[in-house]
């Protein structure tokens, strides 16, 4: 039985981690192995409040920050050709990979 190895991705950067499951499934394609995904996982919020006035004088008036942490998930069969070739690949700052072996 072929092992699967299980890839999360993670980034704020949603165009970043789009092309990095691009590659990935590229990846399976072209040393036919089987692929599932990317599954899309729930975006995490976080939502950051702060008041504009330092000192607490004037009106009441705040600035709302927010950043989306998109997910995504890809199942591969683990195949040493594979495997070799997604440890190749080139990663961006701004996408996290998480491979896990089952």
């Amino acid at each position: 039985m072929v092992q699967q190895a299980r890839i999360k991705l993670a980034s704020t950067d949603l165009a970043k981690l789009e092309q990095m499951c691009s590659e990935i499934k590229a990846i399976g394609e072209k040393t036919g192995v089987k692929v599932k995904g990317p599954v899309p996982l729930p975006t995490k919020r976080l939502n950051v409040v702060t008041r504009k006035a330092p000192s607490g004088q004037g009106t009441h008036t705040f600035d709302k920050w927010e950043m989306r942490i998109h997910r995504r998930i890809i199942d591969l069969a683990a195949d040493d050709r594979a495997m070799k070739q997604l440890m190749r690949l080139k990663i961006p700052d701004e996408v996290i990979i998480e491979v896990l072996l089952q």
